[in-house]
């Protein structure tokens, strides 16, 4: 049959599985950790804004990160929420798109960022000399423009070669929309979609390994440092680390159950671990920066102490 004939179904099918059956139990799941990582994204993100003392590169760079979690529960959680409380577990083919390109900017955007807050905890502590002169305001918002940007222009290529593609079905086997799921229903080859899938995966897999170089370098300025300066470095490194740990590992995960697909693993399993890096990365920045940093968490409890008042 000729390419010209299939098209884009005006309609995909999601897969939901047993969830519909106790579905309002997941919809208030879903609601409430959404808005526990809008309020505490929000809370450090305004705290951050509103104290001139925390106009610092370090604390820009939380502030980049939780608005990331932020955009990427507003692409995910909405949708979710509205499917789980629906009689019909569906989503338009052009709300699938907005959002592959949301959630897949905003894994990109993670990484990213967490590479370039890597980068000022490298020049702060193994080259603190030149440290005001690289990290001034300008160049931290530069960083994370770049940041940004590199993620936006190749998901944008990714979306629209995605968007090429004639689907011959119309079920994606996931709770939510991600650009495998739909370019595996496709009705003619899509090697060069998985070409340069591959490429950006490999290009973007490279800086979590250049983050952790950097922190080795880091561990060993600091062996050599006074007890002051380790302690104060393990404050500042250890939640970066423990986003970095977690997130990566969700991702790998999430690309090994995609590209090999596990058929023995339980449905709500496979859920579980697929949905992980949309829902406790987002909620664990905010809380872990929020309540582990003392400098947020000081002018935190000022904002609350002089609204009480």
């Amino acid at each position: 049959m000729p390419n010209s004939t299939y098209s884009h179904p005006s309609v995909l099918a999601l897969s939901f599985g047993q969830m519909t059956e106790v579905k309002y139990l997941y919809g208030a799941i879903v609601f409430l950790i959404f808005l526990m990582i809008a309020v505490s994204s929000s809370t450090v993100i305004g705290t951050i804004i509103l104290h001139r003392t925390l106009h610092e590169p370090m604390y820009i760079f939380i502030a980049a990160l939780c608005m990331n979690g932020l955009y990427g529960s507003i692409c995910f959680f909405p949708a979710l929420f509205v499917n789980l409380v629906s009689q019909i577990q569906t989503i338009s083919y052009i709300s699938c798109l907005i959002q592959i390109f949301g959630i897949h900017t905003y894994i990109g955007c993670e990484i990213t960022v967490l590479a370039a807050m890597a980068f000022d905890r490298y020049v702060c502590i193994c080259n603190p000399l030149r440290y005001n002169s690289l990290m001034t305001s300008s160049n931290v918002f530069k960083l994370i423009g770049a940041a940004w940007l590199y993620i936006i222009i190749i998901i944008t290529i990714h979306v629209i070669l995605t968007i090429r593609l004639p689907l011959c079905g119309s079920v994606i086997e996931k709770i939510y929309c991600d650009n495998w799921s739909v370019v595996r229903l496709s009705c003619i080859d899509t090697t060069l979609n998985n070409i340069f899938g591959l490429l950006i995966t490999s290009v973007t897999s490279l800086l979590p390994g250049c983050i952790f170089i950097s922190y080795v370098k880091i561990l060993m300025v600091c062996t050599k440092s006074s007890k002051d300066v380790r302690a104060k470095a393990l404050q500042t490194c250890t939640p970066h680390l423990v986003s970095l740990t977690y997130f990566a590992t969700n991702i790998l995960c999430e690309i090994l159950l995609l590209r090999f697909p596990v058929n023995t693993m339980p449905y709500e399993l496979k859920i579980i671990i697929s949905v992980q890096a949309y829902v406790l990365a987002p909620l664990l920045n905010p809380l872990m920066y929020g309540l582990k940093m003392r400098e947020i968490r000081v002018k935190i409890g000022h904002i609350f102490y002089i609204k009480k008042s």
